[in-house]
């Protein structure tokens, strides 16, 4: 049990939850986020608030920021502002198949002693239909910007996660919001969900099958491997005979079609017996 605090490095960006240590932000505030590339600015949008979880594995909030970091914050998104615009043109310049997604800026750091410091860098994020030979890109672009360029390309669900969006649930992309490692996804998961194949249903933002297909697939293994087979002889609670002719997994139910008159009614799973005499033994009659 402990403080946690959800920040923010971009408007209605994905949420980051820090311990926030010995400081106290309310929301609005500007904080100083630890990253690989030394400390960034991020918006508190999620005053601290006691919680259940061990806060022990949480990234901790290094400090408010000051006058100077938000300046240097404004800069470094001006230097991004550039340079995807910088990119786009010569993109088309050099008539490649690439779509910028992201980019990323690293000012030059403070030197240190006889060490000048670090250069400054721009890494951008793309995406291609296949590789690309972007050699002559980075070197007009270095001179553009007169920093070191990187570019690197990104998958189709990499592209959604750094992009964002919103799903055919109504809710923010699961990969930009808590998704952490993309599980394998099959179309056997849509089949044994007796989802309609239709890759316009079942595909998402990236194109590809939709990583929540995941998510429901023990539950439904489970019911499968447990309950009564599609045209399979059962017996209700009630004692009336049928024949299953379908499955409920969100109910942990079976649709059932009595043999007395036709009609169709839903049984529980667990109060369906499979003959006769396994419905006299269960209930004793």
């Amino acid at each position: 049990m402990g403080l946690l605090c959800a920040v923010t490095f971009n408007k209605y960006g994905r949420l980051y939850y820090l311990d926030p240590g010995d400081f106290r932000p309310r929301v609005g505030d500007k904080v100083l986020v630890g990253t690989d590339d030394g400390p960034e600015v991020a918006e508190c949008v999620w005053a601290p608030e006691w919680s259940d979880e061990d806060t022990a594995g949480f990234p901790k909030v290094i400090g408010l920021a000051g006058a100077a970091d938000v300046s240097r914050d404004d800069l470094i998104r001006q230097r991004k502002a550039e340079a995807r615009v910088a990119a786009n043109r010569l993109i088309r310049e050099h008539q490649l198949p690439m779509k910028v997604i992201a980019v990323d800026h690293v000012p030059s750091g403070p030197p240190d002693g006889d060490d000048p410091g670090p250069s400054p860098r721009t890494t951008v994020y793309f995406t291609a239909p296949h590789r690309v030979d972007f050699r002559s890109l980075v070197r007009d672009l270095g001179a553009t910007l007169k920093c070191r360029v990187e570019l690197r390309q990104l998958s189709a669900r990499d592209s959604a996660k750094v992009q964002g969006g919103i799903g055919s649930c109504g809710r923010d992309l699961c990969c930009s919001t808590f998704l952490t490692e993309f599980e394998p996804v099959s179309i056997r998961m849509a089949k044994d969900q007796d989802l309609p194949l239709n890759p316009m249903r079942i595909s998402g933002a990236c194109g590809r099958l939709m990583c929540c297909l995941k998510y429901e697939h023990p539950l439904y293994q489970d019911f499968q491997a447990t309950a009564p087979a599609l045209g399979e002889q059962v017996v209700t609670a009630d004692g009336e005979e049928g024949r299953v002719v379908g499955h409920s997994v969100p109910r942990d139910a079976v649709v059932i079609r009595l043999a007395a008159d036709g009609s169709r009614t839903v049984c529980p799973k667990a109060s369906v017996c499979g003959s006769r005499k396994a419905y006299e033994d269960r209930y004793a009659v």
